[in-house]
Protein backbone atom coordinates (compact mmCIF):
# COMPACT_ATOMS: atom_id res chain seq x y z
CA UNK A 1 0.00 0.00 0.00
CA UNK A 2 1.13 3.54 -0.70
CA UNK A 3 1.07 6.30 1.90
CA UNK A 4 -2.04 7.77 0.27
CA UNK A 5 -3.82 4.40 0.32
CA UNK A 6 -2.97 3.87 4.00
CA UNK A 7 -4.28 7.32 4.89
CA UNK A 8 -7.49 6.58 3.00
CA UNK A 9 -7.86 3.32 4.91
CA UNK A 10 -7.31 5.11 8.21
CA UNK A 11 -10.04 7.58 7.35
CA UNK A 12 -12.34 4.68 6.49
CA UNK A 13 -11.62 2.98 9.84
CA UNK A 14 -12.14 6.11 11.91
CA UNK A 15 -15.30 6.83 13.90
CA UNK A 16 -16.76 9.87 15.60
CA UNK A 17 -17.24 7.96 18.85
CA UNK A 18 -13.56 6.98 19.00
CA UNK A 19 -12.61 10.56 18.15
CA UNK A 20 -14.64 11.86 21.08
CA UNK A 21 -12.97 9.36 23.40
CA UNK A 22 -9.46 10.24 22.21
CA UNK A 23 -10.13 13.96 22.46
CA UNK A 24 -10.94 13.49 26.15
CA UNK A 25 -7.53 11.86 26.51
CA UNK A 26 -5.67 14.66 24.74
CA UNK A 27 -5.74 13.98 21.00
CA UNK A 28 -6.39 16.85 18.62
CA UNK A 29 -6.91 17.35 14.91
CA UNK A 30 -5.88 16.08 12.49
CA UNK A 31 -6.91 12.49 13.22
CA UNK A 32 -9.67 10.09 12.22
CA UNK A 33 -10.37 8.27 15.48
CA UNK A 34 -9.10 4.76 14.72
CA UNK A 35 -9.05 2.13 17.46
CA UNK A 36 -5.65 0.64 18.29
CA UNK A 37 -6.92 -2.83 17.43
CA UNK A 38 -7.77 -1.64 13.92
CA UNK A 39 -4.42 0.11 13.58
CA UNK A 40 -2.66 -3.17 14.29
CA UNK A 41 -4.44 -4.79 11.35
CA UNK A 42 -2.68 -2.33 9.05
CA UNK A 43 0.82 -3.05 10.34
CA UNK A 44 1.36 -5.85 7.80
CA UNK A 45 0.92 -3.31 5.00
CA UNK A 46 3.63 -1.01 6.38
CA UNK A 47 6.01 -3.32 8.26
CA UNK A 48 8.56 -3.89 5.50
CA UNK A 49 8.72 -0.27 4.30
CA UNK A 50 10.60 1.93 6.74
CA UNK A 51 10.17 4.99 4.56
CA UNK A 52 6.37 4.74 4.57
CA UNK A 53 6.49 4.27 8.35
CA UNK A 54 8.49 7.46 8.73
CA UNK A 55 6.21 9.28 6.31
CA UNK A 56 3.17 8.25 8.35
CA UNK A 57 4.62 9.89 11.44
CA UNK A 58 5.44 13.05 9.51
CA UNK A 59 1.78 13.52 8.49
CA UNK A 60 1.04 14.88 11.95
CA UNK A 61 -2.13 12.77 11.99
CA UNK A 62 -2.30 11.06 15.39
CA UNK A 63 -3.68 7.78 13.99
CA UNK A 64 -0.95 7.63 11.35
CA UNK A 65 1.71 8.53 13.93
CA UNK A 66 0.61 5.69 16.21
CA UNK A 67 0.60 3.28 13.26
CA UNK A 68 4.13 4.40 12.42
CA UNK A 69 5.29 3.38 15.87
CA UNK A 70 3.81 -0.08 15.41
CA UNK A 71 5.41 -0.49 12.00
CA UNK A 72 8.96 0.89 11.86
CA UNK A 73 12.08 -1.11 12.66
CA UNK A 74 13.57 0.44 15.85
CA UNK A 75 17.14 -0.62 15.04
CA UNK A 76 16.97 1.38 11.80
CA UNK A 77 15.98 4.57 13.62
CA UNK A 78 18.64 7.26 13.91
CA UNK A 79 19.03 9.35 17.03
CA UNK A 80 18.03 12.43 15.05
CA UNK A 81 14.77 10.88 13.84
CA UNK A 82 13.91 9.66 17.33
CA UNK A 83 14.48 13.17 18.67
CA UNK A 84 12.24 14.56 15.92
CA UNK A 85 9.56 12.04 16.87
CA UNK A 86 9.78 13.04 20.52
CA UNK A 87 9.52 16.73 19.61
CA UNK A 88 6.34 16.04 17.63
CA UNK A 89 4.68 13.81 20.25
CA UNK A 90 2.15 16.35 21.49
CA UNK A 91 0.03 14.07 23.71
CA UNK A 92 0.69 11.20 26.05
CA UNK A 93 -0.32 8.29 23.79
CA UNK A 94 2.36 9.31 21.31
CA UNK A 95 4.98 10.20 23.92
CA UNK A 96 4.46 7.32 26.35
CA UNK A 97 3.67 4.55 23.88
CA UNK A 98 4.64 5.31 20.28
CA UNK A 99 7.94 7.13 20.75
CA UNK A 100 8.93 5.49 24.03
CA UNK A 101 8.36 1.98 22.69
CA UNK A 102 10.38 2.53 19.52
CA UNK A 103 13.14 4.41 21.36
CA UNK A 104 13.42 1.66 23.99
CA UNK A 105 14.13 -0.92 21.28
CA UNK A 106 16.52 1.34 19.38
CA UNK A 107 20.29 1.60 19.78
CA UNK A 108 19.87 4.85 21.73
CA UNK A 109 17.47 3.76 24.47
CA UNK A 110 19.41 4.74 27.61
CA UNK A 111 21.10 7.72 26.01
CA UNK A 112 17.89 9.34 24.87
CA UNK A 113 15.91 8.33 27.95
CA UNK A 114 18.33 10.20 30.21
CA UNK A 115 18.45 13.23 27.91
CA UNK A 116 14.67 13.41 27.73
CA UNK A 117 14.15 12.90 31.48
CA UNK A 118 16.14 16.09 32.05
CA UNK A 119 13.88 18.15 29.77
CA UNK A 120 11.68 20.95 31.09
CA UNK A 121 9.07 20.07 28.45
CA UNK A 122 6.38 17.86 29.97
CA UNK A 123 5.89 15.52 27.00
CA UNK A 124 9.64 15.15 26.40
CA UNK A 125 10.29 14.27 30.05
CA UNK A 126 7.30 11.94 29.96
CA UNK A 127 8.77 10.24 26.92
CA UNK A 128 12.10 9.86 28.74
CA UNK A 129 10.73 8.12 31.81
CA UNK A 130 8.52 5.88 29.68
CA UNK A 131 11.45 4.99 27.40
CA UNK A 132 13.53 3.92 30.39
CA UNK A 133 10.62 1.92 31.83
CA UNK A 134 10.16 0.10 28.53
CA UNK A 135 13.90 -0.49 28.27
CA UNK A 136 13.85 -2.19 31.69
CA UNK A 137 11.08 -4.51 30.56
CA UNK A 138 13.08 -6.01 27.67
CA UNK A 139 16.70 -5.81 28.83
CA UNK A 140 18.43 -8.58 30.83
CA UNK A 141 19.35 -7.45 34.35
CA UNK A 142 23.04 -8.08 33.71
CA UNK A 143 22.98 -5.45 30.96
CA UNK A 144 21.35 -2.75 33.11
CA UNK A 145 23.13 0.12 34.85
CA UNK A 146 21.87 -0.50 38.39
CA UNK A 147 23.63 2.57 39.80
CA UNK A 148 21.84 4.78 37.30
CA UNK A 149 18.50 3.14 38.02
CA UNK A 150 18.98 3.62 41.78
CA UNK A 151 19.63 7.30 41.12
CA UNK A 152 16.39 7.56 39.16
CA UNK A 153 14.48 5.78 41.95
CA UNK A 154 15.86 8.37 44.37
CA UNK A 155 14.81 11.17 42.03
CA UNK A 156 11.30 9.74 41.82
CA UNK A 157 11.06 9.45 45.59
CA UNK A 158 12.14 13.02 46.23
CA UNK A 159 10.49 14.93 43.37
CA UNK A 160 7.49 13.00 42.03
CA UNK A 161 4.79 14.97 43.85
CA UNK A 162 6.20 18.28 42.54
CA UNK A 163 6.57 17.20 38.92
CA UNK A 164 4.36 18.11 35.95
CA UNK A 165 1.14 16.16 35.57
CA UNK A 166 2.01 13.35 33.12
CA UNK A 167 5.56 13.21 34.43
CA UNK A 168 4.11 12.15 37.79
CA UNK A 169 2.25 9.34 36.05
CA UNK A 170 5.27 7.92 34.23
CA UNK A 171 7.60 8.32 37.20
CA UNK A 172 5.17 6.23 39.21
CA UNK A 173 5.17 3.68 36.40
CA UNK A 174 8.98 3.68 36.36
CA UNK A 175 9.05 2.67 40.02
CA UNK A 176 6.58 -0.12 39.22
CA UNK A 177 8.72 -1.31 36.31
CA UNK A 178 11.88 -1.42 38.41
CA UNK A 179 10.03 -3.43 41.02
CA UNK A 180 8.53 -5.73 38.42
CA UNK A 181 11.38 -6.31 35.99
CA UNK A 182 14.67 -5.74 37.81
CA UNK A 183 15.26 -8.50 40.35
CA UNK A 184 18.34 -6.92 42.04
CA UNK A 185 16.35 -3.72 42.73
CA UNK A 186 12.95 -5.25 43.46
CA UNK A 187 13.03 -4.59 47.21
CA UNK A 188 14.47 -1.10 46.79
CA UNK A 189 11.76 -0.22 44.29
CA UNK A 190 9.05 -1.51 46.61
CA UNK A 191 10.47 0.59 49.46
CA UNK A 192 10.50 3.63 47.18
CA UNK A 193 6.91 2.96 46.17
CA UNK A 194 5.88 2.79 49.83
CA UNK A 195 7.52 6.16 50.53
CA UNK A 196 5.89 7.76 47.50
CA UNK A 197 2.40 6.52 48.33
CA UNK A 198 -0.56 7.65 46.24
CA UNK A 199 0.27 9.79 43.23
CA UNK A 200 -2.30 12.32 42.06
CA UNK A 201 -2.61 12.92 38.31
CA UNK A 202 -5.29 14.91 36.51
CA UNK A 203 -6.64 12.46 33.93
CA UNK A 204 -9.36 14.81 32.74
CA UNK A 205 -12.80 13.49 31.87
CA UNK A 206 -11.64 9.88 31.55
CA UNK A 207 -11.97 6.72 33.61
CA UNK A 208 -8.21 6.29 33.87
CA UNK A 209 -6.71 5.72 37.31
CA UNK A 210 -3.19 6.03 38.65
CA UNK A 211 -2.02 2.69 40.05
CA UNK A 212 -0.69 2.55 43.59
CA UNK A 213 2.83 1.28 42.97
CA UNK A 214 3.08 -0.96 46.04
CA UNK A 215 -0.18 -2.72 45.21
CA UNK A 216 0.80 -3.20 41.59
CA UNK A 217 4.24 -4.62 42.40
CA UNK A 218 2.70 -6.92 45.01
CA UNK A 219 0.22 -8.31 42.45
CA UNK A 220 3.08 -9.14 40.10
CA UNK A 221 4.99 -10.76 42.95
CA UNK A 222 1.95 -12.85 43.89
CA UNK A 223 1.86 -14.18 40.32
CA UNK A 224 5.57 -15.12 40.56
CA UNK A 225 6.31 -12.84 37.63
CA UNK A 226 9.03 -10.63 39.12
CA UNK A 227 11.87 -10.40 36.63
CA UNK A 228 9.88 -11.84 33.70
CA UNK A 229 11.02 -9.80 30.72
CA UNK A 230 8.95 -9.01 27.65
CA UNK A 231 9.98 -9.82 24.07
CA UNK A 232 8.84 -6.41 22.85
CA UNK A 233 7.53 -3.23 24.40
CA UNK A 234 5.86 -1.95 21.24
CA UNK A 235 2.09 -2.25 21.47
Amino acid sequence: MTLEEIMEKLEELGSEQTKKTLVRHGAREPFFGVRVGDLKKLVKHVKKDQEIGLALYDTGNSDAMYLAGLSVSPKLMSKEILQDWADKAYWYMLAEYTVAGVAAESSYARELAIEWILSEEEMIATCGWSTYSNYLSITPDENLNLKEIRKLLCQAETTIHQEKNRVRYVMNNFVICVGAYVIPLHEEAFATAAKIGKVHVDVGKTACKVPIATDYIKKIEDRNKIGAKRKTCIC
